[in-house]
Protein backbone atom coordinates (compact mmCIF):
# COMPACT_ATOMS: atom_id res chain seq x y z
CA UNK A 1 0.00 0.00 0.00
CA UNK A 2 1.35 3.35 -0.89
CA UNK A 3 2.22 5.95 1.86
CA UNK A 4 1.19 8.97 2.00
CA UNK A 5 3.47 9.81 5.17
CA UNK A 6 7.05 9.34 5.54
CA UNK A 7 9.45 10.74 8.60
CA UNK A 8 12.63 9.91 8.35
CA UNK A 9 15.01 10.57 11.21
CA UNK A 10 13.15 13.25 12.27
CA UNK A 11 14.55 16.07 14.61
CA UNK A 12 13.21 18.89 16.37
CA UNK A 13 15.03 21.92 18.43
CA UNK A 14 14.43 25.16 19.62
CA UNK A 15 16.05 27.77 20.68
CA UNK A 16 19.41 27.00 18.39
CA UNK A 17 23.26 27.95 19.20
CA UNK A 18 21.53 29.41 23.06
CA UNK A 19 22.45 27.92 26.28
CA UNK A 20 19.07 26.76 26.37
CA UNK A 21 18.71 25.08 23.33
CA UNK A 22 16.52 21.83 23.65
CA UNK A 23 15.84 19.39 21.19
CA UNK A 24 11.93 18.02 21.67
CA UNK A 25 11.99 15.24 18.90
CA UNK A 26 14.89 12.97 18.78
CA UNK A 27 15.16 11.13 15.80
CA UNK A 28 11.54 10.42 14.59
CA UNK A 29 10.68 7.38 12.21
CA UNK A 30 7.05 6.37 11.01
CA UNK A 31 5.04 6.31 7.51
CA UNK A 32 1.30 6.43 7.54
CA UNK A 33 -0.11 4.41 4.35
CA UNK A 34 -3.23 5.48 1.94
CA UNK A 35 -6.34 4.49 4.23
CA UNK A 36 -4.89 3.81 7.55
CA UNK A 37 -6.14 5.13 10.77
CA UNK A 38 -3.34 5.78 13.13
CA UNK A 39 -4.18 7.33 17.05
CA UNK A 40 -0.84 8.87 18.40
CA UNK A 41 -0.96 9.24 22.23
CA UNK A 42 1.94 10.35 25.32
CA UNK A 43 1.84 12.07 27.93
CA UNK A 44 1.79 15.91 28.25
CA UNK A 45 4.93 17.24 27.01
CA UNK A 46 5.87 14.38 25.22
CA UNK A 47 6.20 16.25 21.93
CA UNK A 48 2.82 15.31 20.28
CA UNK A 49 1.82 18.84 19.26
CA UNK A 50 5.00 19.60 18.04
CA UNK A 51 5.36 16.25 15.80
CA UNK A 52 1.67 17.18 14.18
CA UNK A 53 3.05 20.83 13.19
CA UNK A 54 6.11 19.25 11.67
CA UNK A 55 3.64 17.32 9.55
CA UNK A 56 0.98 19.26 9.67
CA UNK A 57 4.00 21.58 7.56
CA UNK A 58 3.32 24.91 10.07
CA UNK A 59 6.70 24.04 11.48
CA UNK A 60 10.17 22.43 10.01
CA UNK A 61 11.94 20.21 11.34
CA UNK A 62 15.06 20.55 12.37
CA UNK A 63 17.07 17.62 10.73
CA UNK A 64 15.55 14.54 9.12
CA UNK A 65 13.08 14.43 5.78
CA UNK A 66 9.45 14.51 6.09
CA UNK A 67 8.01 13.22 2.68
CA UNK A 68 3.93 13.76 1.74
CA UNK A 69 2.34 11.99 -0.78
CA UNK A 70 5.35 11.77 -2.72
CA UNK A 71 6.45 15.09 -2.21
CA UNK A 72 9.87 15.41 -0.20
CA UNK A 73 9.33 18.44 1.50
CA UNK A 74 12.70 19.26 2.83
CA UNK A 75 13.65 22.80 0.17
CA UNK A 76 10.47 23.86 -0.42
CA UNK A 77 9.77 27.15 0.37
CA UNK A 78 6.74 28.82 2.47
CA UNK A 79 4.53 29.33 -0.61
CA UNK A 80 5.26 25.87 -2.04
CA UNK A 81 4.68 24.26 1.37
CA UNK A 82 1.34 26.47 1.92
CA UNK A 83 0.38 25.05 -1.41
CA UNK A 84 0.89 21.12 -0.74
CA UNK A 85 -0.57 21.80 3.09
CA UNK A 86 -3.67 22.88 0.85
CA UNK A 87 -4.22 20.61 -1.37
CA UNK A 88 -2.92 17.27 0.09
CA UNK A 89 -3.77 18.14 4.73
CA UNK A 90 -7.26 18.51 6.21
CA UNK A 91 -6.96 19.76 9.88
CA UNK A 92 -9.60 18.82 12.79
CA UNK A 93 -8.77 21.03 15.88
CA UNK A 94 -9.65 20.35 20.10
CA UNK A 95 -10.90 23.75 19.39
CA UNK A 96 -12.65 24.03 16.04
CA UNK A 97 -12.10 27.65 15.11
CA UNK A 98 -14.76 28.06 13.05
CA UNK A 99 -15.74 31.80 12.13
CA UNK A 100 -18.30 33.36 14.23
CA UNK A 101 -19.98 35.40 11.28
CA UNK A 102 -20.39 32.78 8.69
CA UNK A 103 -22.70 30.50 8.50
CA UNK A 104 -21.93 26.56 8.89
CA UNK A 105 -22.27 25.96 5.25
CA UNK A 106 -19.97 29.34 4.96
CA UNK A 107 -17.08 27.55 7.60
CA UNK A 108 -17.36 24.59 5.30
CA UNK A 109 -16.34 26.40 1.94
CA UNK A 110 -13.39 28.40 3.43
CA UNK A 111 -10.96 26.36 2.30
CA UNK A 112 -12.35 26.21 -1.19
CA UNK A 113 -12.37 30.19 -0.74
CA UNK A 114 -8.84 30.23 0.22
CA UNK A 115 -7.65 27.45 -2.57
CA UNK A 116 -9.65 29.01 -5.36
CA UNK A 117 -10.15 32.84 -4.42
CA UNK A 118 -13.66 32.50 -4.20
CA UNK A 119 -16.91 30.84 -4.64
CA UNK A 120 -17.72 28.22 -6.88
CA UNK A 121 -21.16 26.49 -6.76
CA UNK A 122 -18.95 22.49 -7.25
CA UNK A 123 -17.79 23.91 -3.56
CA UNK A 124 -21.23 24.91 -2.25
CA UNK A 125 -22.89 21.93 -3.59
CA UNK A 126 -20.11 19.64 -1.93
CA UNK A 127 -20.18 21.46 1.33
CA UNK A 128 -24.01 20.49 1.38
CA UNK A 129 -23.48 16.94 0.69
CA UNK A 130 -21.01 16.95 3.43
CA UNK A 131 -22.99 18.42 6.00
CA UNK A 132 -26.25 16.58 4.94
CA UNK A 133 -23.16 13.01 5.64
CA UNK A 134 -22.71 14.56 9.59
CA UNK A 135 -26.02 15.57 10.04
CA UNK A 136 -26.13 18.52 9.81
CA UNK A 137 -28.79 19.50 6.75
CA UNK A 138 -30.82 21.49 8.83
CA UNK A 139 -27.81 23.63 10.12
CA UNK A 140 -26.71 24.95 7.04
CA UNK A 141 -27.44 28.91 7.20
CA UNK A 142 -26.90 28.74 11.54
CA UNK A 143 -23.87 30.43 12.74
CA UNK A 144 -21.53 28.40 14.79
CA UNK A 145 -23.32 30.11 18.12
CA UNK A 146 -26.80 28.75 17.37
CA UNK A 147 -24.71 25.16 17.29
CA UNK A 148 -23.77 22.63 20.19
CA UNK A 149 -20.34 22.14 20.88
CA UNK A 150 -20.47 18.42 19.11
CA UNK A 151 -22.61 20.14 16.10
CA UNK A 152 -19.86 22.86 16.13
CA UNK A 153 -17.13 19.89 15.90
CA UNK A 154 -18.77 18.18 12.90
CA UNK A 155 -19.01 21.41 10.65
CA UNK A 156 -15.38 21.29 11.39
CA UNK A 157 -14.95 17.68 10.82
CA UNK A 158 -17.03 18.88 6.83
CA UNK A 159 -14.65 21.57 6.57
CA UNK A 160 -11.10 18.88 6.89
CA UNK A 161 -12.82 16.91 4.35
CA UNK A 162 -13.93 19.84 1.61
CA UNK A 163 -11.22 19.98 -0.53
CA UNK A 164 -10.79 15.70 -0.17
CA UNK A 165 -7.52 15.78 1.33
CA UNK A 166 -5.19 13.00 1.77
CA UNK A 167 -4.03 12.97 4.66
CA UNK A 168 -6.46 14.08 8.14
CA UNK A 169 -4.81 15.47 11.14
CA UNK A 170 -7.10 15.61 13.94
CA UNK A 171 -5.14 17.30 17.31
CA UNK A 172 -7.57 15.91 20.19
CA UNK A 173 -10.49 16.62 17.77
CA UNK A 174 -12.99 14.84 21.05
CA UNK A 175 -11.08 16.62 23.88
CA UNK A 176 -13.72 19.17 24.74
CA UNK A 177 -16.78 16.87 24.19
CA UNK A 178 -18.81 14.55 26.39
CA UNK A 179 -18.72 10.97 25.96
CA UNK A 180 -21.37 10.48 23.44
CA UNK A 181 -20.38 13.77 21.13
CA UNK A 182 -16.55 12.13 21.17
CA UNK A 183 -18.31 8.65 19.87
CA UNK A 184 -20.07 10.53 17.18
CA UNK A 185 -17.34 12.82 15.86
CA UNK A 186 -14.97 9.84 15.91
CA UNK A 187 -17.11 7.31 13.76
CA UNK A 188 -17.27 10.22 11.89
CA UNK A 189 -13.33 10.90 11.20
CA UNK A 190 -13.44 6.69 10.74
CA UNK A 191 -16.49 7.03 7.96
CA UNK A 192 -14.57 9.56 6.08
CA UNK A 193 -11.57 7.20 6.54
CA UNK A 194 -13.40 4.71 4.69
CA UNK A 195 -15.17 6.08 1.89
CA UNK A 196 -12.79 8.46 0.83
CA UNK A 197 -9.52 6.38 1.65
CA UNK A 198 -7.91 9.49 3.48
CA UNK A 199 -4.98 8.37 5.77
CA UNK A 200 -5.98 9.83 9.42
CA UNK A 201 -3.71 10.59 12.12
CA UNK A 202 -5.68 11.72 15.36
CA UNK A 203 -4.05 12.69 18.48
CA UNK A 204 -6.12 11.69 21.30
CA UNK A 205 -5.84 10.77 25.95
CA UNK A 206 -8.65 8.74 25.40
CA UNK A 207 -7.46 5.22 25.65
CA UNK A 208 -11.30 4.23 24.68
CA UNK A 209 -10.46 5.68 21.19
CA UNK A 210 -7.05 4.97 20.71
CA UNK A 211 -8.02 1.37 20.96
CA UNK A 212 -10.20 1.45 18.20
CA UNK A 213 -7.37 3.15 15.33
CA UNK A 214 -5.81 0.36 13.19
CA UNK A 215 -2.22 1.01 15.28
CA UNK A 216 -1.35 3.09 17.64
CA UNK A 217 1.62 5.42 17.94
CA UNK A 218 3.45 6.20 21.90
CA UNK A 219 5.41 9.21 22.02
CA UNK A 220 7.03 9.78 25.28
CA UNK A 221 10.01 11.93 25.80
CA UNK A 222 10.12 13.48 22.22
CA UNK A 223 10.74 9.27 21.05
CA UNK A 224 8.56 6.77 19.76
CA UNK A 225 7.76 3.63 22.37
CA UNK A 226 6.12 0.01 21.42
CA UNK A 227 2.53 0.77 22.50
Amino acid sequence: MTDILRLENIRKSYHLGTPVEAEVLHGIDVALAQAEFVGLTGPSGSGKSTLLNIIGLLERPTSGTLTIADQLTQGLDDAALTRLRGRTIGFVFQFHHLLPAFTALENVMLPSIIEHGQFTPQAEAFGRELLARVGLKAAEHKRPGELSGGMQQRVAIARALSLRPRLILADEPTGNLDTVSADEVFALLREFNHDHGSACLIVTHDPRLAQRCDRQLVLVDGRLQAP
